[in-house]
């Protein structure tokens, strides 16, 4: 990015090269975090049309006076009815005779209405480019992602304190999130997660009325949103000593030891299934490699769950200035689970950890 450029100037020449590169005259951004991406349009309705040398946003009345505030490289298009009464002028607008358009997020309903509305062009579909773009933070993404990663483990650190016995998930998760909210996040990047004893065998399971108990695992899943961007922050934690610890602290360890190898290990230029096995295998070697079934990690940014993918699918290599998680963890069903999850940035050299919440689980009675 030149100096004079601002990051939406040059995402925009990002995706103009994208464009030239797939022989497109002009693309249509439908889906919401590239809507964004490209715009800084923060409302909930628009859509896009780029072409090389016009950015054309269309909307309804809800939102004409905050695209003129937040989107000035960008001609508003007034809509009145529906999108489609609009499209063809744009495409015409643009000189456009092929259109690229956003398979991985479009309808086929709302795909096949645009194709009808303009029958005097070509339109192609388009997979990843949204994602592919956002994969590498600019300095002002990664100055807010700083920011709300910072929220989430203040939040934890306030109320980590507070859990007693006999208090609900919900209502850890409840403070956590009022912590946040009252302390600068705009919302929560997901619903939280505060899983208690046998509820931590389920990786992604909703905190409910189950009271948490001394000496059992309590994994604490959570994150904030800031102006749009999001953090992703576990800690396992147990109040007082384990009720079982041979096999806590066993599995606390093995845990821990396979995050400590996979962030050391992390280079730019790897694979995500490279970077996926260098947890997965100390995992796998101490005995509890079908406890850990979900991926190592993943980007998070406008979208808590982004590109690219720790996993053993992703073949692809990992970008610099990428934004992933680090989140090893065992399930063990009746028992519970431990999982560990900092968020860290691939830097020429390594990674940075950026997360900075305490990984000593035990919570003094």
């Amino acid at each position: 990015m030149t100096s004079q450029e601002t990051p939406i100037q040059n995402r925009l020449k990002r995706l103009r090269e994208l464009l030239a590169q797939a022989q497109l005259d002009a693309v249509l951004i439908s889906q919401p975090e590239n809507r964004r991406y490209f715009s800084g349009f923060t409302g909930s309705t628009g859509w896009l049309l780029i072409s090389a040398d016009l950015a054309l946003f269309a909307t309804d009345f809800r939102y004409y006076e905050q695209v003129a505030l937040e989107c000035p490289d960008f001609e508003l298009v007034k809509i009145t009815n529906g999108l489609t009464d609009v499209l063809p002028t744009m495409i015409a607008r643009a000189g456009a005779q092929t259109v690229g358009f956003e398979a991985d997020s479009a309808t086929y309903a709302a795909a096949q209405e645009w194709m009808a509305a303009t029958s005097d062009c070509r339109w192609m579909p388009v997979k990843g480019w949204g994602m592919q773009l956002r994969a590498i933070k600019d300095a002002s993404e990664l100055a807010t992602m700083r920011v709300a990663i910072a929220l989430a483990d203040d939040a934890l650190a306030a109320v980590l304190p507070q859990i007693r016995p006999g208090m609900t998930e919900m209502e850890i998760a409840w403070r956590i999130e009022s912590y946040m909210r009252t302390h600068g996040a705009e919302g929560v990047a997901f619903e939280l997660i505060v899983a208690a004893g046998p509820n931590g065998a389920r990786p992604h399971a909703r905190a409910g009325q189950r009271p948490v108990q001394a000496g059992e695992p309590i994994v604490i899943d959570i994150g904030a949103r800031v102006a749009g961007y999001c953090s992703d922050l576990t800690r396992t934690v147990c109040l007082g000593r384990p009720a079982d610890p041979e096999r806590f602290w066993e599995v606390y360890n093995t845990v821990l030891r396979g995050q400590v190898a996979a962030e050391a290990a992390l280079r730019p230029g790897m694979t995500g299934q490279a970077g996926d096995a260098v947890a997965r295998e100390l995992i796998a070697a101490a005995g509890y490699g079908d406890c850990f079934g979900h991926g190592l990690g993943h980007g998070v940014g406008l979208a808590v769950h982004e590109e690219p993918r720790l996993s053993r699918t992703n073949t692809a290599a990992l970008p610099a200035g990428a934004v992933v998680t680090v989140e090893p963890g065992i399930y063990l069903p009746g028992w519970g689970g431990v999982r560990i999850e900092d968020m860290v940035l691939l830097t020429d050299n390594g990674v940075e950890v950026l997360t900075a919440a305490p990984k000593d689980p035990i919570l003094p009675l």
